[in-house]
């Protein structure tokens, strides 16, 4: 599952807009935004979740689960490899 304050965290972080993520999921623009403004957990069509969970993966965002290793606790995102995420941005 994500939330749509990971969503919006994880698009923080790449330095993109909705327009930018819907075309990396290969979704709408209008999908995008109805994922940020839900409330908790983002719902919708599963195929749908996994295309956009995949273009952050693609992208170098490791989304956090609840109760996941990391050095917090809750729910986050954050870089899986930072260096290399870097580069492929710049």
């Amino acid at each position: 599952m994500i939330t749509a304050a990971q969503l919006r965290a994880a698009r923080a972080l790449l330095g993109i807009d909705q327009k930018t993520l819907a075309s990396m999921a290969g979704v709408s623009l209008p999908t995008i935004q109805r994922m940020e403004t839900s409330q908790g957990n983002v719902r919708g069509i599963v195929d749908t979740l996994t295309k956009v969970i995949e273009a952050l993966n693609a992208a170098g965002i490791e989304l956090i689960g609840e109760n996941a290793r990391s050095d917090g606790d809750g729910r986050g995102v954050r870089f899986r490899q930072a260096r290399a995420t870097q580069q492929r941005l710049q």
